[in-house]
């Protein structure tokens, strides 16, 4: 199944206990960044997206098919997130976590997220601002690098570069994790780019 090979392949080395150490998260960042590389010059998932505005908060709603691998953006801040249709697994800097909908979670500042669809998911980021104009909401929500996300200190970024160079450009140097690249058993897809889980 190719959801239990990217779980494996992304957490080979990386300690399952309750809080992830600056180093492990420093991974799970640089294997995402690996990842997404790859997955962009895959053929890509038309993504459904919805906007929702109301007074002071602006809502995006994604649908996402069965099947799909999904890589978000980096958040700046800590936003809600609502699974209101589905199930998906998730690996990020908040840890490794199946949900199924319906299901509430708060995500850390610097996330940036891994998804594995289930089932045919709606997804929805909440976030508190009074703006319309989509570009300047991903201005200020959404970072290009993590060095534009408060919080994260120098030595977390010297961390991310480390865990980087060390990956290199191959998923050969991850040691004994599987091979991704084809689905077994599933149908799979890839996608990334305006879907932001």
């Amino acid at each position: 199944m190719m959801e239990e090979s990217l779980v494996k392949a992304l957490i080979v080395g990386i300690d399952q206990g309750s809080s992830l150490s600056d180093s492990d998260k420093a991974k799970i960042r640089a294997r995402i960044a690996l990842l997404e590389e790859v997955f962009k010059k895959e053929e890509q998932v038309e993504i459904k997206t919805t906007h929702h505005f109301s007074k002071d908060v602006y809502a995006r709603e994604i649908s996402v098919p069965k099947g799909t691998v999904l890589i978000g953006k980096i958040h700046k801040h800590t936003n809600l997130n609502i699974l209101s249709k589905g199930e998906i697994s998730i690996i990020s800097i908040d840890g490794i976590q199946r949900m199924k909908a319906p299901c509430t979670i708060v995500s850390s500042p610097g996330v940036k997220r891994l998804a594995y669809v289930h089932e045919d998911t709606v997804w929805t980021t909440i976030h508190g601002t009074g703006e319309t104009d989509l570009e300047k909401i991903e201005d200020t929500f959404i970072a290009k690098e993590y060095g534009d996300v408060a919080g994260i200190t120098n030595d977390e970024l010297k961390l991310i570069t480390e865990a980087k160079d060390e990956l290199g450009d191959s998923w050969s140097s991850w040691g004994d994790s599987p091979s991704i690249g084809e689905p077994s058993g599933e149908q799979s897809e890839s996608g990334s780019g305006d879907a932001t889980v």
